[in-house]
């Protein structure tokens, strides 16, 4: 399997500096962190020892070997196993759209990108483009030309972004934005490859795009449906009226 991977931790906002250190001295070079609240049920917040109060999530790219030192860092220094202090999991990454990104996210730590036997029956990716602020539109134009659907914006905040110009020749505005974009398998290198010429590193843009296996999807039916009655419509007589 991929030795890569998203870590989202969530934790009260309070503590967001107090994180973010925690992770620079782990040598996680970079984070994206964005603000929200806490919305599940009372159980689950029960569960995880979380409440409805103000929350700051954190994205990272991490190794596993980043992760194992960091899941024990969280537990003994950050007690974040004390209810109310947060919860932290990973996901693994399916693909990173060009070298000279992954050298960025992870400061240039080397990894074994196994076989990803886990991840072969997947049907869909979630692509994941991180971009300066202000150009949402020239991604999904960019996408779009490749049959990708709607989009989801979030608004973060960029840490480490001072390493951009070693890696990627570079400088980076530390206000970003996250845009979530779920595709069809077999589409996600075309889309991938438009957004980075369309609007990579060379564009005001400044995107860097990754993807993340989706296991299970609910709603993408009618999506496949309303795909299929276009392409009919599209491979019909032109010239004809009815």
């Amino acid at each position: 399997m991929s030795e890569l991977y998203m870590m989202t931790a969530i934790i009260t906002r309070d503590r967001t500096k107090e994180f973010a250190a925690f992770y620079d001295r782990y040598n996680v070079p970079v984070n994206f962190i964005t603000l929200g609240n806490g919305t599940a049920t009372n159980e689950l917040m029960d569960y995880f020892g979380l409440d409805g109060t103000e929350k700051a999530v954190i994205f990272s790219i991490v190794t596993r070997r980043t992760w194992k030192k960091l899941k024990t860092g969280l537990e003994r220094e950050m007690r974040i196993d004390i209810p109310g202090t947060g919860v932290a999991f990973i996901i693994p990454l399916a693909s990173i759209g060009g070298l000279r990104q992954l050298r960025f996210l992870t400061g240039e730590e080397t990894f074994e990108h196994g076989e990803e036997t886990v991840l072969k029956d997947t049907k869909y990716e979630l692509l994941i483009i991180i971009a300066n602020q202000g150009y949402t539109e020239m991604i999904m134009d960019a996408a779009r030309k490749m049959q990708a659907g709607g989009g989801t914006v979030i608004h973060a905040k960029g840490t480490g972004m001072e390493s951009a110009d070693k890696f990627l020749g570079v400088t980076l505005a530390s206000e970003k934005e996250l845009i979530f974009i779920v595709v069809k398998k077999e589409q996600k290198n075309a889309i991938m490859r438009a957004v980075m010429e369309e609007a990579g590193l060379t564009t005001k843009a400044k995107s860097v795009v990754f993807s993340l296996p989706v296991t299970e999807t609910a709603g993408m039916r009618l999506l496949e449906q309303y795909a299929e009655e276009d392409t009919e419509e599209e491979t019909a007589d032109p010239g004809s009226n009815g």
